[in-house]
């Protein structure tokens, strides 16, 4: 089932992606992608792997009080299409962050780009990772083995359709894997008794509490916590990280970027609550002890209890959706250094040489994927912290400061690049040695601190600072 599923992916992957003749084709579809497919690519690319794997064993070992989060995601795709979407269709942008060289000079797009860069290539080495995971499971493989095998076959079909293989890619894995979340949900409860007796037992246990209104900053879900962090997580993942920004270049226009945008905060809310009763029904069903580590709990329920077919498909669809993310990693890496780096220092602009350019960086960075996915096998293997949380906390390290130069932008006209540069400057160190050290800061409130640190200091550096004509 696995092989035969890599098939399908390798299949629809090559079949899409024909005909690509320039890097606009290569990292943007021709701007010619339908609007729900952009829809569903997006839940495929912020989900992926990490919701199958580790949502249920929150709700496994917690509660519902996770869904605060996706409720402030809603929130800040809302703010993101009324107020920043406007902004990238005006001109012919190829990344998210050309819109603040136009601002702010070549310096502050260049730093954008490689914050990203650094960034996502962590964040989504955890996510493969965690891909790998019920490969490593099922095959009696170990983790290593799994990842390099998916990579590769990722890699593959990324490097040679770009963005339009990605996106319809990314529609199919989402389909599967949703299709047995849903298989996985009947048969644990099916185990407990049934869906009435695992509502009733969760219900006694306290495990259908959703909402937490206590105003603090160590518990990791309030509903403080989630409408404000998980909004400003939402925006800077949503309106300043290529990695979605570029599936919104790639729309046919702001509207249908618009829809796309906000139709997915929808889907991804019922998505995160599907996942999470798996986990509460798995909980009633006894499968999750609490010697077993967070992220195996779901991979075991289903070589346990799923039928031989049955459990190869959903294995799949797991590795597919990791797969997704993998892919998008790629083509948005490879883009950005493609238009933000080489084509800034070379000025080389002609769209079939910079397609040559693109395909090269997207090998190179999906082995640069593999090699951090690795390294997070060795650092965060086996652990009782689901590998969701670690991801997410990488992330938020540096969208505070992206979203703070995006604010920036829009603010007074005395503030030049020079000073969103020592905002950043000073907000990321500062997010980072939170991370580092293990402050009690929970991580969603990662990006509201990021963001006031890099608006504050800009703003001040820009009062403090002499103005000298010329200065960017």
């Amino acid at each position: 089932m696995i092989v035969g599923y890599f098939a399908l992916t390798l299949g629809v992957g090559m079949w899409v992606s024909r005909r690509q003749r320039t890097a606009g084709d290569y990292f943007l579809g021709a701007r010619d992608l339908p609007t729900w497919a952009i829809l569903l690519s997006i839940v495929a690319t912020e989900t992926s792997a990490l919701t199958v794997i580790s949502v249920p064993a929150v709700a496994a070992r917690g509660d519902l009080t996770f869904l605060q989060l996706p409720l402030g995601y809603l929130l800040g795709r809302i703010a993101v299409a009324r107020w920043l979407l406007p902004g990238y269709f005006h001109g012919d942008q190829d990344t998210a962050y050309a819109r603040l060289e136009h601002r702010f000079g070549v310096p502050t797009r260049r730093v954008a780009s490689a914050m990203f860069l650094v960034t996502r290539a962590l964040a989504d080495g955890v996510r493969v990772y965690a891909g790998a995971i019920p490969l490593a499971i099922l095959a009696a493989w170990n983790v290593p083995l799994a990842i390099v095998l998916m990579s590769l076959v990722t890699l593959v079909y990324t490097w040679h359709g770009g963005l339009k293989a990605v996106v319809w890619v990314d529609v199919v894995q989402l389909l599967v894997y949703v299709a047995g979340g849903f298989v996985a949900l009947g048969i644990a409860a099916g185990l407990a008794g049934g869906l009435p007796a695992t509502l009733a037992a969760a219900a006694q246990a306290g495990k259908l509490r959703w909402l937490d209104p206590t105003v603090n900053f160590t518990t990791t879900y309030t509903l403080v916590g989630g409408l404000v962090g998980g909004a400003m997580l939402s925006a800077a993942s949503h309106g300043t990280d290529h990695l979605i920004v570029q599936r919104l270049l790639a729309s046919r226009g702001l509207t249908a970027a618009r829809v796309a945008l906000v139709g997915s905060g929808v889907v991804v809310l019922a998505q995160f609550t599907l996942f999470l009763f798996i986990g509460i029904a798995i909980w009633a069903a006894g499968q999750a002890p609490t010697d077993l580590p967070a992220d195996q709990i779901f991979p075991r329920f289903v070589i346990s209890h799923f039928p031989h077919g049955l459990a190869g498909l959903i294995i799949a669809a797991v590795l597919a959706a990791s797969m997704a993310t993998h892919s998008s990693a790629i083509s948005a890496l490879a883009s950005s250094v493609t238009h933000d780096l080489y084509a800034s220092w070379t000025g080389r602009t002609d769209p079939e040489h910079l397609l040559k350019v693109g395909r090269a960086w997207s090998l190179a960075w999906g082995v640069v994927i593999t090699l951090v996915a690795l390294g997070f096998n060795v650092i965060a293997g086996g652990g009782q912290t689901p590998v969701v949380v670690f991801a997410l906390s990488i992330a938020s390290i540096t969208y505070g400061a992206l979203l703070g130069a995006y604010l920036l932008a829009g603010g007074p006209a005395r503030v030049a690049g020079n000073d969103v540069l020592w905002g950043i400057g000073v907000a990321v160190p500062t997010m980072l040695v939170i991370f580092l050290t293990r402050q009690p800061l929970a991580w969603p409130w990662y990006v509201p601190v990021g963001t006031l640190l890099t608006v504050v200091i800009g703003l001040v550096a820009s009062v403090v600072r002499p103005r000298r004509e010329g200065i960017t």
